[in-house]
């Protein structure tokens, strides 16, 4: 079984990866025992996939799997977007907060709030001379919602509906959620990439 390093702390996400890529022996920083904080410093999703994908890469020699993702609310032109996990100002701020935040900066805006989340997975091999880089994009479209609905998710899934389905991203179960979230997405988009060097 192939080793993947997930560049995240977010158990969360490792377990929605697990389904998604059997096969992969998927681990966590923790694991390794590797400590690194880098800093998403990138102006793009991609960008800050990158560099996290990268730092784990070189400290652990080992091929990693990184996303960057964001929420973006079109009233709100594209916030809070690539600051989703930072967009309050608050650094020890909650998930609940920036929920709490967001619907606070929506209030002055006629529903619908159509949003949708996007999600850029950057993959780092270890390869001579330089490591290899391979991306790829996932998008799930929706809407946001005055009132939490779900406990299956994290960040903003209580109050992003999927109208179709009439469900928040945290009241999908977990196979629904594999099959229609911007991360499951992205990552399928790569799988093509990860299974040429199982």
């Amino acid at each position: 079984m192939t080793n993947l390093l997930l560049a995240t702390t977010n158990r969360g996400k490792l377990l929605e990866l697990q389904d998604l890529l059997p096969g992969f022996d998927l681990r966590l920083p923790q694991d390794l025992d590797l400590r690194l904080d880098v800093a998403e410093t990138g102006d793009t999703y991609a960008e800050n996939a990158a560099l996290k994908a990268r730092a784990y890469c070189l400290a652990s020699g080992l091929a990693c799997l990184a996303d960057d993702s964001g929420l973006e609310v079109d009233c709100l032109d594209g916030q809070p977007g690539l600051h989703s996990a930072r967009y309050s100002p608050h650094p020890n701020a909650s998930d609940a907060d920036r929920r709490a935040l967001l619907l606070a900066n929506l209030a002055a805006h006629p529903r619908p709030w159509l949003a949708h989340f996007h999600c850029t997975v950057a993959v780092a091999m270890p390869a001579e001379p330089e490591l290899q880089m391979f991306y790829a994009d996932g998008d799930c479209p929706g809407e946001i919602i005055p009132v939490e609905r779900g406990s299956n998710g994290f960040g903003y899934d209580p109050i992003f509906l999927l109208p179709d389905l009439g469900l928040t991203m945290a009241e999908l179960s977990r196979e629904q959620k594999n099959r229609l979230s911007h991360r499951a997405r992205a990552v399928m988009a790569a799988l093509p990439v990860l299974e040429k060097f199982k």
